[in-house]
């Protein structure tokens, strides 16, 4: 084989497995329609694996394949560039070729195990884009305003239909109509009149609600709209419609699992949305999309962007000494950064090798709007000065295994990244008494809500839950979760004497898996008026017979669905008691 069939060779090895990888994450992305046509919620968790699996066992099937092609000459980067300029002078105005340049990326990464950036090896993105430009490449449906918003609604819910009828399009068409005229009424004059409405030609669907996406333009501005779909016995039925920022922010949040939706164009979707949420960071677009290696790319892009542009120090996060990862920040940037320790302290007894399996289990799981999403990132590099004294010290005496200097860098082998929220336990002492008391009935509403999807966080301590900008709790802290399926829940046996009692250990046997809720209350380091508050709405969460039945729930194969939306909707009902 000559120099230039060699290089075209791997060219089309590569793009060819980019378009292997793609197909099949299409065709998982397109099952999620029949999976809630035919409410077969557990299937639709395997695809979240299966899909969050299949980027990297795509990647790694195509450096194997180079590898046979290449031989000794793998890692020849004057070779390599060639190979990228071959590469990239044939994807020129391809639609989603980022995503194509991405995969590449990933590509010699792992087979040259960069460290830092390689433009020599990479493609590095600009960012630049034209909005309007991308959002034109994107089919969406628009259907004009003329007499009535019923009328129009029961042809755009004839226009988007399921295999399984709606229950009553009439009214559901009524219920969306209300809550428009409701909208408008509240936040625009009473001259305002109704264009038209455009919506992406495809569902998002996830865990047990499909929804439309789109917009109202009005003669006055235009707004969101997104309109949330469930199938229950009785047929298909519109169970809520959202018009403003911030309930669609959480909507497409980064604490929600990822979406099954299949538009004609990824990137114009991302615009579209974020026209929708100006302030919701592009990154997380990509990843809520499923699309988390581009996610990935984008979010180190704007980080270094900022970073270039700022003079602020990396320093310890703020909160409690982890025992299990050392946790800093960017003063200047809502992202926090999660190194592993060579040594745990006490009585932390898991292995870095138990941690690392841990945040992949929740990579792959439901997160329902609880658990924050985390991304790893391998051989990052950052100028050394950019770290404050103290924090240079920890990381290299106390996290060798994951960081080391070179010159005048710092290697981040291996860090998780992920957005900066508000550590529970500091929230509660900052803020107002009905302010504390709603995360605290919140936090039990988290805990009930990861147990439903199988998850028990296993160190309930208020410090590993998080407050977000939208007072939200969310738990953070993985290195102790398990399945609920897995754990013994057990009443403590009542003592056979008060020795018993009085001994410093436990007089009966603990078993390796076994949770004992009653003492759940010792985790609870909150005043006892905030205390008492937390036991009128989640005293249920101190005894076992709560746990062993969601238990024997998730062993029976029933699907507990969380829908956070409602869970936000009943923490309203709950803050009006307040």
């Amino acid at each position: 084989m000559s120099e230039k069939e060699l290089i075209a060779e791997c060219s089309q090895t590569i793009y060819d497995g980019f378009i292997r990888y793609n197909n099949y994450f299409h065709r998982i992305t397109r099952r999620a329609r029949t999976r809630f046509e035919q409410r077969d919620w557990k299937g639709h968790q395997h695809d979240i694996v299966d899909r969050v699996d299949l980027y990297e066992k795509s990647v790694r099937r195509i450096a194997l394949a180079l590898r046979r092609i290449l031989g000794k000459r793998l890692t020849n980067k004057i070779l390599w560039r060639e190979i990228k300029r071959y590469f990239e002078v044939r994807l020129n105005q391809v639609p989603d070729n980022d995503f194509i340049k991405t995969f590449f990326n990933s590509t010699t990464r792992r087979i040259f195990g960069t460290e830092g950036l390689d433009p020599e090896l990479e493609f590095i993105p600009s960012g630049a884009s034209n909005d309007t430009q991308l959002i034109m490449t994107l089919n969406i449906r628009r259907y004009p305003y003329w007499v009535s918003l019923q009328r129009i609604f029961e042809t755009i819910l004839d226009d988007f239909s399921f295999r399984v009828p709606y229950d009553d399009i009439n009214l559901n068409a009524t219920r969306i109509s209300r809550k428009i005229k409701l909208f408008t009424n509240e936040n625009f004059s009473k001259n305002v009149e109704y264009l038209r409405f455009e919506f992406i030609d495809s569902f998002f669907y996830q865990a047990a609600r499909a929804y439309l996406v789109g917009k109202l333009i009005l003669s006055e501005g235009e707004a969101p709209i997104i309109i949330a779909f469930k199938n229950e016995s009785r047929g298909i039925s519109v169970d809520a419609i959202f018009l403003e920022e911030q309930e669609i922010s959480l909507i497409f949040g980064y604490t929600r699992s990822y979406y099954f939706a299949d538009p004609n164009s990824v990137i114009g979707t991302v615009h579209f949305l974020k026209s929708m949420l100006p302030k919701k960071p592009i990154d997380e677009l990509y990843t809520v999309l499923g699309r988390l290696r581009q996610g990935k790319t984008e979010r180190h892009r704007i980080f270094s962007e900022h970073l270039s542009k700022t003079k602020d120090k990396f320093v310890h996060a703020e909160g409690e000494t982890g025992l299990v990862m050392i946790v800093f920040t960017l003063p200047s940037y809502n992202l926090v950064f999660k190194i592993i320790r060579d040594v745990f302290g006490y009585p932390k007894t898991v292995s870095r090798e138990d941690v690392i399996d841990k945040y992949k289990l929740v990579s792959k799981h439901d997160r329902a709007g609880r658990l924050i999403d985390t991304q790893e990132f391998l051989n990052l590099k950052f100028p050394i000065n950019r770290f404050s004294k103290e924090l240079v010290k920890e990381l290299v005496e106390n996290a060798s295994n994951s960081v080391r200097k070179e010159g005048n860098n710092l290697i981040l082998k291996q860090v998780y990244v992920e957005r900066r929220v508000r550590p529970l336990n500091l929230f509660i002492n900052e803020c107002s008494f009905d302010e504390a008391t709603r995360s605290i009935i919140d936090y039990g509403e988290a805990i009930k809500d990861l147990a439903k999807t199988n998850i028990f966080p296993g160190d309930l301590l208020l410090k590993n839950f998080g407050v977000t900008q939208h007072n939200r709790v969310i738990f953070y802290d993985y290195d102790e979760v398990s399945l609920v399926s897995d754990c013994n829940f057990r009443k403590i046996p009542q003592a056979n004497s008060i020795e018993d009692e009085m001994q410093a250990d436990a007089w009966y046997f603990v078993g390796e898996n076994d949770i004992f809720p009653e003492e759940f209350i010792k985790f609870l380091a909150m005043s006892d008026e905030l205390k008492n508050e937390f036991m009128k709405y989640h005293k249920d969460l101190l005894t076992a017979k709560y746990w062993q039945r969601i238990k024997n729930q998730h062993l029976k194969g029933e699907a507990l669905l969380v829908i956070p939306y409602t869970s936000h909707l009943s923490q309203k009902k709950v803050s009006r008691k307040l």
